[in-house]
């Protein structure tokens, strides 16, 4: 009896890894071997500060959640200690934090990920990571449709002080 309980636990834990996979805006799997617990306890903080769920999981259990999710294509990458990074907000972020702190420490690499539905490389991960935060393309967004209204406004007030000088 004791085994049926066992496998229930493992099949919930397969269909919650496989929802996150599903509902992540990006999954950032890295190879964590040769972190201390002080590293890994940082790299937890900022990533939890970040809202992003970080599990260290079975390479089995998420082989069997990569095929209920279709995506295959990231089993090849999941071969010794892994841990796997989700964010459903901020398809940045994850990417970022981990390719900051890979650079940090040597220890972590990245092997690849999934972003939006579609499996990526190591190079794709770190591609998004030199990409500004959400908050950075706003900002730069909103400065460029500032720029005409600004100039507007300041052709406006030269015409209007140069009609005060003729006057």
């Amino acid at each position: 009896m004791a085994n049926a309980k066992v496998i229930q636990a493992k099949q919930e834990a397969v269909e919650a890894v496989t929802a996150k996979l599903r509902d992540s805006a990006t999954t950032v799997v890295v190879d964590y071997r040769g972190l201390t617990v002080a590293q890994v306890t940082e790299l937890r903080k900022q990533l939890r500060e970040a809202g992003i769920e970080f599990q260290v999981l079975k390479n089995t259990l998420l082989r069997r959640a990569t095929a209920t999710a279709e995506l295959t294509e990231l089993d090849e990458v999941l071969t010794g200690p892994t841990a796997i990074a989700f964010s459903t907000d901020d398809a940045v972020a994850p990417a970022k934090i981990l390719n900051d702190f890979s650079k940090k420490n040597d220890a972590l690499k990245l092997k690849g990920g999934v972003v939006e539905g579609r499996v990526v490389g190591v190079d794709e991960v770190k591609a998004l990571a030199e990409l500004p935060s959400r908050e950075g393309l706003l900002s730069m967004l909103l400065s460029v449709l500032q720029a005409p209204v600004r100039n507007f406004a300041l052709a406006v007030k030269a015409v209007s002080e140069k009609e005060e000088q003729s006057a």
